[in-house]
């Protein structure tokens, strides 16, 4: 696909088998940092993790002839799938040691890697696990400040922080896809800026019919097949 946008009828979120399924299944590898002393606050994770995944988008090894790119197509002609595990200490520092791009937020630090085979994980990651990663927010998140794109999750599912910060990265992920190159690359040049935040329930009915990318998850694991999961507010995208 090479990172074009995806035909509605052919996304791979949709719940519906598909030529997809058939296709060689691959699976992007996040790891967040939760040490026990200090684990990061729930919204700063799921930024992070959404930023990390355009930061592998967008970089030169995912690209062309690059050593990640061909893992990068061959992932994004079947079913996109994030898996966001946790790691603290010497585990952490095992996964530094694999080849990938550390992202850090205000409070949390997380590892993107390039995708691998659904049934081939390195075995420094293979091992860590995918619960406890139910982060929390001392202090609700301030309100978005309008410029910067928001990924606005439904207040209607209910998500753990690890499947919501893969949510996030799908939702960064279909409106990269979307854009345009000179608002691919004021993006980027912006430390690929974005909010996360739970809609209203208003809210969130008005931008469901907005025209704006959703995210309708596959339902592998924790929610219904089907379910509306992340809006995609980006200030550049068409709305209907």
């Amino acid at each position: 696909m090479n990172s074009e946008p995806t035909p509605a009828q052919d996304s791979p979120f949709r719940p519906e088998t598909g030529a997809r399924d058939a296709a060689p299944q691959f699976v992007l590898p996040l790891v967040v940092r939760v040490e026990r002393a200090a684990p990061p606050v729930r919204t700063d994770a799921l930024e992070t993790a959404a930023r990390a995944v355009l930061v592998m988008l967008a970089d030169e090894r995912s690209l062309g002839d690059g050593p990640w790119a061909q893992a990068v197509r061959d992932w994004q002609d079947a079913r996109i799938r994030k898996v966001v595990r946790r790691a603290r200490g010497a585990e952490w520092r095992r996964a530094e040691a694999l080849p990938g791009i550390t992202v850090t937020g205000k409070s949390a630090q997380v590892r993107v890697f390039p995708p691998v085979p659904l049934d081939g994980w390195p075995k420094d990651l293979a091992r860590l696990q995918v619960s406890g990663t139910d982060l929390d927010d001392p202090q609700p998140p301030a309100e978005p400040d309008g410029a910067a794109p928001v990924l606005w999750l439904s207040p209607e599912v209910e998500m753990s922080a690890g499947k919501a910060m893969a949510q996030a990265g799908h939702g960064a992920q279909l409106a990269w896809w979307e854009l345009g190159e000179e608002e691919r690359a004021a993006w980027r040049d912006s430390g690929f800026a974005l909010a996360v935040r739970t809609a209203g329930v208003e809210r969130w009915r008005r931008l469901t019919g907005s025209g704006l990318p959703v995210v309708q998850d596959a339902g592998f694991t924790e929610i219904a097949p089907g379910s509306c999961t992340v809006v995609a507010d980006h200030p550049a995208l068409p709305r209907t």
